[in-house]
């Protein structure tokens, strides 16, 4: 606050006058003063002075009533300080009074903050006990609520409600195991803290002994109850039982669960794909899910999976055993051999059925029906190992038949059911694969492949070892001693023809494509399917070749080496034109390589068989004219009776020796004997009929009829005894007659009949 006192003013002091000031300390301070602007008089005039005195006389007015305002705020200043200074004494003393009082309660103020102390220390450790108490209330309510509801369970025939009930019943033992988890967690720690602050009280007295007796007896109590009763409701009560009862129902539930209509489906052959059915209704699986999370959480996963795997294996197999697999009892490579090839191919056959149908169906709604059940388990990948426990024994059955069929013998009638068996496998690759992921089925996709890389090298080796067995029948069997189409050449064309099919055809091509990557390995460029599959057939047809090249040289007849190799290469043309085989070989290089060949054989079986009868009509006659009529009459009935003792042979060599069982090869080579031989035969006749005028002699056309006969008629077995057959396979009864005239006129014939 400011006080303020006029100061001695000077006449001197006019123009600058200052207010001395005091603060409430004393101290003064100069302060400046405002001083009047005054007019500035003129320079010269009476009038101007009069003027400037009345204003110096109003500003000094003016400031007498200043200094009078000023006096009275100095006074109201000095009473304020004053009456600040008695309030100041009053504080003082309300302090001291407060010092006072503040040193007077202080020790009440401690009292009561260790009361508070020692309250909250007693209450954390009595307040768990009462919540410890609590969790005991609550177990005993769950286990009447548990007794009512296997009471209803038992007697509940419906279905749909006992499923219900069944669920609730699983909602009661979580509620009761949670519970008594709950006590077994917290009851040590909660006795602990109590038994804490009982010593507490008892070593500093903070409160009276009977409140201290009291809360030792709830000590003692609650330490017995914990000790005896948390292990038996664990292990020995009402929970354990519970626990027992919900692995009966989940083992039953499992049980229920069945595979349908497996024996429908393998049955009907005309579905395109194979259908997939849950095991269970949307309830079921939900109780069973539950169940096996709440025999998880009670410690019984392993009872839990080994239950699930047990059930569910036998269900699964016994599924498959509706369609009655009893041939993959038979499964080792001797025990393969020894079956019959009919029963060996049926059971291939099944296999690669019943393979598809245990993937496709059986382990998919059983992978299902896994995730569905097992899924929610804490442990993450559980369910996919259950799964490849269910499906490991089953497929190792398939295997072990798969692998013994690959391992046995390699027989050329294999290699149809080993593609069959390795396409079915290609297409079920990338599904089998998805069905057993991950590190659980490893094992199961590693034995996958090397049962198909057995399949690849077995079929392999029958395709090149049916090779092998063609070079090498030449030198063991005997060419057909009539002349006609050996059983391996039948063999051999029908076996390429249907391998060249298109079931066929794209496995062989795979398996060949498979192995040559192994050997040059997975960074080379294999060649095309269509190459391969070429190469190696072109291989077995030139075996082929030369094996019939082989047997061709080893008769002793000059005539039946050529109606061999003209049967055979014409079978050979004739079985492989317009057909995949054909197709994949050339129409082109057949024609070339076999109907050339054919043509060519036809060409000298005409002449090594007929050209020399027709010689004998040919002779240039050398007799002398003068010798008279009877000496060339006799001439001419001697080349008569030796052409046709010549025709006699011929046609007895071709009854009991010749075969040409094709009938459009017999049919043309019958025209092509007939205009190589009844054309000269005529002409001979027409020259000597002067000589032969009163005799009988066999009609042009009555030997077109005999040359006929050669062709016509009957063919043999291979003991010789005559044999009819159909128009394919007819071999002529009759003797065939060497045809020498023409042979480009016969080539063109044959070729023209082809071609049509």
């Amino acid at each position: 606050m400011l006080s303020f006192s006029l100061g001695h003013l000077s006449a001197s002091d006019t123009r600058m006058p200052f207010v001395l000031g005091t603060y409430r300390d004393g101290s003064l301070r100069d302060l400046p003063f405002s001083r009047p602007v005054l007019p500035t008089p003129p320079a010269s005039s009476s009038t101007t002075r009069s003027m400037a005195a009345n204003e110096e006389d109003s500003a000094l007015v003016k400031l007498e009533l200043a200094c009078s305002d000023l006096r009275t705020l100095l006074q109201s200043s000095a009473k304020l300080e004053k009456d600040l200074e008695e309030m100041e004494k009053k504080f003082d003393s309300i302090d001291e009074k407060l010092s006072t009082a503040a040193k007077r309660v202080a020790p009440l103020q401690s009292l009561a903050m260790a009361a508070k102390a020692l309250e909250t220390r007693i209450n954390r450790a009595v307040s768990p006990a009462l919540g410890l108490l609590h969790s005991f209330k609550l177990s005993e309510s769950f286990q009447k609520k548990l007794i009512e509801l296997s009471d209803k369970l038992s007697i509940e025939k419906n279905p749909r409600k006992r499923l219900k009930k069944l669920l609730k019943y699983v909602q009661c033992v979580d509620q009761l195991n949670e519970v008594i988890n709950l006590i077994s967690r917290d009851g040590e720690p909660v006795i602990q803290k109590l038994q804490e602050v009982v010593e507490f009280l008892s070593r500093t007295k903070a409160t009276d002994q009977y409140r201290t007796q009291r809360l030792k007896e709830t000590l003692i109590t609650l330490k017995a109850l914990y000790e005896s009763e948390v292990d038996a409701m664990r292990f020995d009560g009402l929970l354990d039982e519970a626990l027992l009862n919900l692995q009966d129902e989940f083992e039953i539930m499992l049980q229920q669960m069945k595979h349908q209509n497996i024996g429908e489906q393998q049955a009907d052959e005309e579905a395109d794909q194979t259908l997939v059915s849950d095991l269970g209704t949307e309830m079921e699986v939900q109780v069973l899910r539950r169940i096996a999370e709440t025999l998880s959480a009670s410690d019984c996963l392993d009872i839990c999976i080994d239950i699930f795997v047990k059930v569910r294996y036998r269900r699964a197999a016994k599924a498959l055993m509706r369609l009655n697999p009893d041939y993959l009892r038979t499964y080792t490579p001797e025990e393969i051999d020894e079956m019959q090839w009919e029963s060996l191919e049926t059971a291939i056959s099944l296999w690669i059925q019943h393979f598809e149908l245990a993937v496709k169906t059986v382990f998919v709604s059983e992978k299902k029906l896994c995730k569905q059940v097992l899924g929610g388990l804490p442990e993450v990948l559980i369910w996919l190992e259950c799964f490849v426990k269910i499906a490991d024994k089953i497929m190792a059955v398939f295997f072990r038949f798969g692998e013994g069929v690959a391992r046995s013998n390699r027989e050329p009638q294999k290699l149809f059911k080993l593609l069959e068996m390795f396409d079915s496998l290609e297409k079920l690759k990338l599904e089998f694969t998805e069905i057993f992921e991950g590190e659980s089925g490893a094992d199961i996709c590693i034995r996958f492949r090397e049962l198909e890389k057995l399949l690849v090298h077995a079929s392999s080796k029958v395709f090149w070892e049916f090779g092998l067995q063609i070079e090498g029948t030449s030198d063991f069997f005997a060419p057909q001693q009539d002349g006609s189409v050996p059983k391996l050449v039948r063999y051999a064309v029908n076996y390429l023809k249907y391998l060249t099919t298109e079931t066929y055809s794209a496995p062989m091509a795979k398996v060949f494509q498979t192995e040559q990557m192994w050997k040059a390995g997975i960074l080379s460029k294999p060649e095309t399917d269509e190459n391969l599959l070429k190469d190696a057939i072109s291989n077995i047809m030139e075996a082929l070749q030369r094996n019939i090249e082989s047997k061709s040289s080893s008769y002793k007849d000059k005539i039946l080496p050529h109606i061999f190799v003209m049967n055979t290469y014409w079978y050979i043309y004739m079985r492989s034109r317009n057909t995949e085989l054909g197709k994949l070989i050339g129409e082109q290089y057949m024609k070339q390589k076999y109907k050339s060949a054919a043509e060519e054989s036809a060409y000298m079986y005409q002449w090594r068989a007929w050209r020399p009868l027709v010689r004998l009509l040919e002779k240039e006659e050398s007799e002398e004219q003068d010798n008279g009529t009877k000496a060339t009459a006799a001439s001419v009935r001697g080349k008569l009776e030796a052409f046709f003792n010549r025709f006699d042979e011929i046609s007895q060599r071709h009854a009991r020796g010749y075969s040409i069982p094709d009938a459009d090869l017999r049919e043309q080579l019958r025209e092509a004997t007939v205009k190589l031989v009844v054309p000269v035969y005529s002409e001979f006749l027409n020259a000597h009929s002067k000589l032969l005028s009163g005799e009988s002699y066999v009609s042009p056309e009555s030997l077109k009829g005999l040359v006929g006969q050669v062709f016509n008629g009957t063919d043999r077995t291979s003991n010789g005894k005559p044999k009819r057959r159909d128009s394919k396979d007819t071999v002529p009864g009759r003797n065939s007659v060497s045809v020498e005239g023409e042979p480009k006129n016969f080539r063109r014939s044959r070729s023209k009949s082809i071609d049509a």
